[in-house]
Parts: structure tokens; C-alpha cells; sequence
């Protein structure tokens, strides 16, 4: 017991680099797609940044706090999780064949969507991440998807080795992300309340 306390805080660690790394960056091109999209943009209004911000933080709220921690966290098939062991575990409470049958084919669908995703966001989260470059000069502009490529090949090169060296890699670098993301939030609430109040003036 003593030995898992100790433990803690390096699996914690280690969580925050392959689980919630995706969270910290999936809100950065969500506000880039709603204000800078090229389909129907919102205007860039103090009150349409408080209402995006709020809908974006309610939903990792429901998302990260309800569905995950409370829910699906603790479903679990003989401490095995996701979608298969699951199906694994809900098909024992099946009355028939049919039914049996029917959520069988569920956990397929969910399982497709997994790898569907499993495709796509890593390739999204980059690529917006490094769009990040072009903010810095236009420079980078044309080294945009070379680089994002590389970064992609990199973090599948590296995959192989296992979870574990993965969340010990980047659980820092993750962690050191979400507190400079929490420092120019906060550095910017004054500018931002200002810049709310001088718009209701008017």
C-alpha cells in the first residue's frame, strides 16, 4: 500500500501525459475554428469570447469530471477498460442471443469510432499546434506541414515503447503546458475585465 502511495504522484504524472494532453489543446483550436474559421466565423465580441469560453469549459467539465471520472473510470471489466471489455462486461448481462448479438455489434461501432479518432485527432492536435508558428513570423508558413509530419512520425517512433515511457516523456511537458496556459490566463483577466467593461459602457 505504502509502496502504491509513493508511486502516485509519478502515475499521475505519467496520466497527464497520455490522457489529458489532448484536452489542453483541443480548446485552442476549437476558439480558432469558431473565430478564425473560414466557414461562418463568430465576430470576435467580448461577449461571444465569454460565450465560447463558457459552453468550452462546461463541456470539459461534463466531459473530463462527469463522464470520464465519474462514469467510465469506474466501469471496468476485472480492472480492464475500454470499449472491448466492456462490451465484454454488458454482454453478460444479456437475456438472449439476440440481444447479446445486438450489443456486440455496439461495441464494434464504438470501436470503430475509436480507431476513427485515434486517426484523426493526433493529426489535428499537431497540425495546430504548429500553426501556432505562423503567430511568430509567416516564416514558417510553408514548413508547416513538413514540420507537423515530423512531429507525427517522432511520436509514433516512440509509441512502441510502451505507455509508460510515453507518460514519462511528456507528462512533464504536459504539465509544464497547462501552468503557462493557467499563467497568461490569469495574467490577462485584468486587460480582458477591462476590456468587457469599457464595451457595456459604450
Amino acid at each position: 500500500m505504502h509502496d502504491s502511495n509513493s508511486r502516485l504522484p509519478a502515475l499521475t504524472l505519467a496520466a497527464l501525459g497520455v490522457v489529458y494532453g489532448d484536452i489542453g489543446t483541443s480548446p485552442l483550436y476549437t476558439m480558432k475554428e469558431v473565430f478564425g474559421g473560414l466557414h461562418h466565423p463568430v465576430p470576435i465580441t467580448p461577449d461571444n469570447i465569454l460565450g465560447i469560453l463558457s459552453l468550452i469549459f462546461w463541456s470539459l467539465v461534463g466531459v473530463v469530471s462527469v463522464k470520464y471520472a465519474a462514469f467510465i473510470m469506474r466501469a471496468d471489466n476485472q480492472g480492464e477498460g475500454g470499449i472491448m471489455a466492456l462490451m465484454a462486461l454488458v454482454q453478460r448481462c444479456a437475456e438472449n442471443t439476440r440481444q447479446a448479438r445486438a450489443l456486440m455489434l455496439l461495441g464494434l461501432f464504438g470501436a470503430a469510432l475509436f480507431y476513427g479518432d485515434g486517426v484523426i485527432t493526433p493529426a489535428i492536435s499537431v497540425l495546430s499546434a504548429v500553426e501556432g508558428l505562423e503567430i511568430a513570423t509567416p516564416v514558417f508558413k510553408p514548413w508547416v506541414v513538413p514540420i507537423t509530419l515530423g512531429v507525427l512520425s517522432g511520436l509514433f517512433a516512440v509509441q512502441k515503447r510502451g505507455t509508460g515511457q510515453v507518460g514519462a516523456l511528456f507528462g512533464p511537458l504536459t504539465a509544464a503546458w497547462f501552468l503557462v496556459l493557467a499563467a497568461l490566463g490569469i495574467l490577462n483577466i485584468p486587460g480582458a475585465q477591462r476590456a468587457i467593461l469599457t464595451t457595456h459602457r459604450r
